[in-house]
């Protein structure tokens, strides 16, 4: 009996498919996006897998450590009980509430005086680094903003000449 899903096993086939057909004739492999779309196709599969669950329980249930499962999964101990600690609901909760908090919007405040740092660099052309270098010589004007709150911004005024 097979560990994968009968999706992973099929675009590990398709993989499999593409690789010897590329071995076969190799003056005229299969098109790199056919390879390309296989291998992410096989590599998406394999993640949402609970193949790798099953078998991290396993591990667990025989004594094997989280260090040597994340070290098996090229993961540091921390992210691999992070993915696989506990039960599949509460599995699913950590990674629904690591997926709402990447989708919340900024918390930075929009009515900030001047532009970020960011977006100085943007407009004049530089990099960030740049923009804090002319800063620290002056030849840019800059002020720390702090929010009630305690919060701190770098705001630049690039159309307004330093001051002395």
């Amino acid at each position: 009996m097979s560990f994968l899903s009968d999706e992973s096993r099929l675009w590990l086939a398709r993989v499999a498919e593409l690789d010897a057909a590329a071995v076969a004739s190799p003056q005229s492999p299969p098109p790199p996006l056919d390879r390309i779309r296989a291998v992410r196709m096989l590599a998406g599969e394999l993640e949402k897998d609970a193949a790798t669950l099953h078998a991290v329980r396993e591990a667990r249930a025989s004594g094997i450590t989280w260090e040597e499962i994340a070290s098996a999964a090229g993961l540091g101990a921390a992210a691999a009980k992070w993915r696989w600690h506990g039960t599949d609901a509460e599995i699913l909760e950590r990674h629904e509430a690591g997926r709402k908090r990447s989708a919340r919007p900024s918390s930075v405040p929009t009515d900030l005086p001047g532009m970020s740092v960011s977006e100085a660099a943007t407009k004049l052309g530089i990099s960030a680094q740049a923009v804090y270098l002319r800063v620290s010589r002056g030849q840019l004007r800059a002020e720390t903003v702090t929010l009630s709150d305690g919060r701190t911004y770098k705001r630049v005024f690039p159309d307004e000449a330093p001051s002395s």
